[in-house]
């Protein structure tokens, strides 16, 4: 017989989880229609005082905690979710003092939608498709439009999303927010040529998606694929046409260590004047700098790019052109909103600031 050792398998009964409450259990228990519960959940209009305490108290009887947010985005045809599409790893975005507050700028942009935020890579998945194709979102935004998220541009486009560009090119039609990258490069220069340098330098983002490091000729800078990098640079050369320029494989100190060292471990070659294309690199140029003993600013000046907090440069405060990240992130999620609700959105064009610190000065004699 079972469950007396014979060795027959023991039949247990089924456990039956409880069935969830509904909007409808909830109105029946509160002696309304299932209309006027919805409407207390909604708050789309207004019920009485008693009518909404006499709905509430049943969904806490019965335990019900809402209506169904997938049910809700169905019914919509939405899921709620805008995707921002980053190039390189994901990991370099919440390490990127600028990319975090215009991400920030960008949640405020999208909150009258009460949409979340998506991150992803515009890597190609094993089978050589696009994250995108499936991932179930209403709209992107694309940091930059290297070669690589076009392709991401190209699937959204196919999907009949909405998409916003924050700097970066994807073609007419796609509204673009954009930063007065090559003006404000040129304007930190000529505040190092007003102090009088002559040997100047630019250390760069990457390029392209290769991210390689090295001086940057000619040929390769016709190749350069990342805008911000080649408008920041057009600035520096519209005051020093014949800078040299090397770049880093991505925005961060240990990379401008690795370019300050390279730059300046030659006496016979070293600049006197350093203008990185972010503030992340300029200190790692600073702090190559002190390894050989260079005092900034009297035997060397360096200059950086964002307005952004960085440590490890002791009491100096470094010079630089200070961008409006989070102004910059809430105009895209507001032109997304804009084009979710019907509307149409715009493009949008903000400039930087410049900040003279104590890193930059005269030449040395």
């Amino acid at each position: 017989m079972p469950g007396t050792g014979s060795g027959y398998p023991r039949i247990m009964a089924a456990e039956i989880a409880p069935r969830r409450a509904t909007l409808s259990d909830v109105a029946q228990e509160a002696g309304v229609s299932t209309s006027t519960a919805s409407v207390v959940f909604s708050g789309k209009t207004k019920v009485s005082d008693a009518t909404r305490d006499r709905v509430l108290a049943a969904a806490t009887a019965l335990g019900y905690t809402g209506p169904d947010p997938m049910a809700a985005s169905l019914r919509r045809g939405r899921s709620g979710i805008v995707a921002v599409v980053l190039e390189g790893q994901l990991r370099e975005a919440f390490l990127d003092p600028v990319t975090i507050p215009m991400m920030d700028g960008l949640a405020d942009g999208v909150a009258s939608l009460g949409a979340g935020i998506l991150l992803l890579r515009d890597d190609p998945t094993e089978d050589g498709a696009s994250a995108l194709t499936t991932a179930p979102v209403d709209a992107a935004v694309l940091i930059g439009c290297s070669t690589r998220t076009r392709s991401s541009l190209d699937v959204l486009r196919s999907r009949g999303l909405p998409v916003v560009v924050i700097e970066g090119d994807a073609g007419e039609g796609i509204p673009r927010i954009t930063l007065d990258n090559r003006e404000a490069a040129a304007e930190i220069a000529r505040h190092v040529q007003r102090l009088g340098h002559t040997a100047v330098v630019a250390v760069t983002l990457a390029t392209d998606s290769r991210r390689q490091r090295g001086a940057i000729s000619p040929d390769r800078l016709a190749r350069a694929t990342v805008d911000v990098t080649v408008d920041r640079l057009g600035g520096v050369h519209d005051v020093y046409p014949d800078a040299p320029a090397i770049s880093a494989a991505t925005s961060s100190i240990d990379e401008g260590l690795i370019a300050g060292r390279a730059l300046l471990g030659d006496p016979a070659s070293r600049p006197t004047a350093v203008l990185a294309q972010s503030d992340l690199l300029a200190v790692g140029v600073i702090r190559a700098a002190e390894e050989l003993g260079l005092r900034v600013p009297q035997d060397l000046s360096v200059a950086g790019f964002d307005g952004v907090r960085v440590d490890g440069i002791g009491d100096h405060v470094l010079t630089t052109m200070v961008q409006p990240a989070v102004e910059k992130g809430r105009a895209a999620g507001e032109q997304v909103a804009r084009m979710l609700r019907g509307e149409a959105a715009a493009s949008l064009h903000f400039t930087c600031r410049f900040r003279a610190g104590s890193t930059t000065g005269a030449p040395p004699d």
